[in-house]
């Protein structure tokens, strides 16, 4: 089936491999991501540039190994923290995050229900880096209730890839 003739939202194989392949690994030049999926190199970058503009394909970076690079930028404590606001509000949740998703620190942000009301996954350097952040982002804030910390002591599995069903 041809892109040019689906909606918007379809997706067929071909978008679906690209997508795979991507995610698996997006430094693939458009020829060998074409050879990959058997597709022509000219029908690769139309489809790749359709997904991007449907915003299916949200950006593109590398993923640095961080257990590595810990001894060389110090950044050696993940922690995963509950926040729980005063108020369920829109405007609260939303001005609560408008204020922490800035910070280069915060590397995730959930929403979710039920428990607390925000779950973040952040970086630092060590535990006194923690305690500045923490102070920064959430003991200042009127709108932050409870704060619960849990520290990673070792990550089993990290991956950014969305599984296929």
């Amino acid at each position: 089936m041809n892109s040019e003739f689906l909606s918007p939202l379809e997706l067929d194989d071909t978008d679906i491999r690209l997508l795979q392949s991507l995610q698996t690994d997006a430094s693939l030049s458009n020829q060998d991501l074409a050879a990959k999926v058997h597709v022509s190199p000219p029908t690769c970058l139309r489809r790749v540039k359709r997904l991007h503009d449907l915003g299916l394909i949200e950006r593109q970076v590398a993923v640095l190994h961080a257990d590595r690079l810990k001894p060389l930028i110090g950044a050696g404590l993940t922690a995963i923290v509950e926040v729980t606001l005063t108020e369920q509000t829109e405007e609260v949740l939303a001005a609560f995050e408008a204020r922490i998703l800035p910070d280069a620190h915060v590397q995730q942000c959930y929403r979710v229900s039920p428990g607390p009301d925000v779950v973040l996954i952040v970086q630092v350097r060590d535990m006194p880096a923690y305690l500045e952040l923490a102070q920064r982002l959430f003991t200042q804030d009127t709108k932050v209730r409870n704060v619960k910390a849990f520290f990673s002591v070792k990550r089993a599995k990290f991956s950014t890839s969305l599984a296929w069903i």
